[in-house]
């Protein structure tokens, strides 16, 4: 259950990122609601999942899922870059996160 708790983290985080941004381009109360939201979640489910999971690899996963995240919702939302290297090194940061789980 600790894993699923580290996921969420990782999509909180992702969603206190997109949150930076919109504040920067609306400058709104909700934007602000929502990015302290963001990241309180994400940093409530990465203390619990880092009860039981290594700290070290909990961390690892959970600024991989939200500096890959990032960049996708960068790609998908804002329209940063899709170039194929970009690409690769996001799925390398994926990559590197489904082999820490499986040697925990």
């Amino acid at each position: 259950m600790n894993w699923v708790f580290l996921i969420l983290a990782g999509i909180f985080e992702m969603i206190g990122v997109l949150m930076i941004n919109k504040l920067h381009k609306d400058r709104n109360l909700i934007s602000l609601v929502l990015l302290v939201g963001g990241f309180g979640l994400s940093f409530l489910f990465l203390s619990i999942a880092m009860e039981t999971l290594p700290m070290g690899t909990a961390y690892a996963i959970w600024t991989g899922i939200g500096a890959s995240g990032g960049a996708i919702l960068g790609m998908v939302f804002y329209g940063e870059p899709r170039n194929a290297l970009r690409i690769l090194f996001i799925a390398m940061v994926l990559g590197s996160a489904v082999g820490l789980k499986l040697v925990s």
